[in-house]
């Protein structure tokens, strides 16, 4: 399992030390077994007995690299008549898979041609959809308003903000919305109601986090200047290589499907994410693609994405180190700790990209590669059972029918000391060895949180020496929220919230900005302690900065 696997990657290497021989027995079973060639011809038994839902009707991403080639003009000449029309900012409304894939080539790729700057809205917080919009230029914005189901309740209240904002500007604000949603969908009928400047159906087939390489990705991409048709190009290559006729043993999306799988199945399930800087943006979307395709059940792996460095625990028994790298730009710190932890013993899987176009490639084969560690957790990989009952929660908050008074009565203030403190200390008594940390912060995105946020992980990371993680809600919410409820009970939850310095109205609703993310925010606790998860709340007040800062000295 040492030697590298070479092609359009440049090297897939997996050092599994003693973990070597149950992964080439898995990768034996499934060449005797034909679950390569079973994948392409979309048998849902690999997962479980015949006829559950979203699994036939949720491959069609496999598709993708052969059939999206035949867009790229209409994308591409769509984003010539925006620039020509004078605008010069796209504002991507969306969730989770309607948005990541989008932000990793933005983040990585539109440097290299000139396009319109690309901003990823996914939030509702006020403070930060007032901040965003005080720097937007009405008449020069485009937005995209992503959604696959088209009711995602995120995106359309902030398409109704928007609308509404453009339209109080003095534009049409048909003009200035572009639609990109399955056919037929609420959001659909209600872009042709409207008169939106343009709406991009994405195949009913593929599932919101298998989408990278379908419209909600490749629009976005194209509208910032990445050029699209290299993307698709690596892409085709990883389905090739990855393909019907290639043994198991040879196939690299199996051979890393197989590897996550089998170690998760041993206690190594903490993947924990490390990047080079120019692709440092891939571990968020790699992130749900994991977390929600493999946590359910009681099983499931945990990434683990921009933990801090050095900590006792960071070699523990729980690990496997996911190395994602690109030729020619390696980060020395990160080869360095590569080399020591395979000297160590450790499993290490490295993947070397040749270029930064290599993204596309790596995407697809990511896919493949979960879906088949979720047939080895014996998971269903394409569902999300446990993300719907945080979205009831979240409505019977707003609608009144949720009795708040346990949420109240169980939520903490930084402003009073002795009962923080002592319900601080309490909540780190539960913490077990193999246990992971997550940190929930309802908060406006900053990097003054973030750098707080960083600093309480590394703290409790001393303390305690297990992995942690930490997301943004509600974007968190589409993104791990899946693992947290469905995964195993491993996860010891800090759910952080504040008062918003200024709350915004949302059009066409009965509650603001402020309230749907109480909501939410509340939702989501009910929903963990619902499921038996060990998680405190805790209210940092107005400012949520100097309440990071006093719960790093508890």
């Amino acid at each position: 399992m040492e030697q590298p696997t070479r092609g359009c990657i440049r090297m897939l290497q997996l050092e599994l030390g003693a973990y070597a021989e149950p992964v080439m027995q898995r990768l034996d079973r499934w060449c005797s077994d034909r679950w390569g060639q079973r994948l392409w011809q979309k048998d849902p038994t690999l997962w479980g007995p015949a006829g559950q839902p979203e699994i036939v009707d949720r491959l069609g991403w496999l598709d993708l690299p052969a059939v999206m080639p035949e867009q790229i003009e209409a994308f591409e000449a769509f984003a010539s008549e925006v620039q020509g029309a004078g605008i010069h900012t796209v504002v991507l409304l969306g969730m989770g898979g309607s948005s990541l894939a989008a932000e990793v080539f933005a983040r990585t790729l539109a440097s290299v041609r000139q396009g319109l700057d690309l901003y990823v809205l996914d939030t509702t917080h006020p403070d930060t959809i007032a901040s965003v919009a005080d720097g937007l230029d009405p008449g020069g914005t485009l937005f995209l308003v992503a959604s696959k189901s088209g009711t995602t309740a995120e995106t359309m209240a902030l398409f109704r903000f928007f609308w509404h904002w453009v339209n109080d500007a003095g534009i049409d604000p048909g003009t200035r919305f572009v639609a990109i949603t399955d056919p037929g969908t609420p959001l659909d009928h209600l872009a042709q109601q409207r008169a939106f400047r343009a709406v991009f159906h994405a195949p009913p087939d593929v599932g919101g986090r298998f989408s990278a390489l379908s419209v909600f990705g490749l629009l976005p991409a194209a509208l910032a200047g990445v050029d699209i048709s290299v993307l698709l190009a690596t892409a085709l290559q990883a389905a090739r290589e990855c393909g019907p006729d290639i043994d198991p043993r040879d196939n690299p999306g199996l051979r890393l499907g197989a590897a996550l799988g089998e170690l998760a199945l041993r206690g190594r399930d903490k993947v924990t994410l490390r990047a080079d800087p120019p692709i440092a943006s891939f571990p968020l979307w790699l992130e749900q693609l994991i977390a929600e395709s493999t946590g359910k059940s009681g099983r499931g792996c945990i990434p683990v994405v921009n933990e801090p460095d050095g900590f006792p625990g960071a070699d523990g028994e729980d690990r496997v180190w996911v190395v994602m790298q690109v030729h020619g730009m390696h980060d020395p710190g990160l080869e360095r700790g590569v080399i020591e932890r395979i000297g160590r013993g450790q499993p290490v899987i490295r993947m070397e990209l040749p270029g930064l176009d290599a993204i596309g490639y790596a995407m697809f084969l990511w896919e493949v590669a979960i879906v088949a560690a979720g047939s080895v957790l014996e998971v269903h990989p394409l569902n999300q059972p446990d993300v719907q009952l945080a979205k009831d929660l979240t409505r019977a908050v707003l609608s009144g029918q949720l009795d708040m008074r346990a949420v109240h009565a169980a939520t903490v203030s930084v402003h009073d000391r002795d009962r923080l403190q002592k319900a601080w200390t309490e909540w780190q008594a539960q913490i077990r060895p193999g246990d992971y940390i997550a940190l929930q912060a309802f908060l406006a995105p900053s990097p003054d949180v973030d750098q707080r946020i960083q600093a309480l992980r590394k703290a409790l990371q001393d303390r305690h020496g297990v992995a942690t993680t930490a997301g943004y809600g509600p974007r968190f919410l589409h993104s791990t929220g899946q693992l947290h409820k469905g995964g195993p009970n491993i996860g010891v939850f800090l759910q952080l919230v504040d008062t918003p310095r200024r709350d915004l109205p949302i059009p066409e609703e009965t509650y603001t900005f402020g309230d749907l993310i109480h909501a939410q925010a509340a939702g989501d606790f009910a929903a963990l302690r619902n499921r038996g998860r060990r998680v405190l709340r805790v209210h940092l007040g107005e400012d949520p900065c100097a309440g990071l800062d006093l719960l790093g000295t508890l």
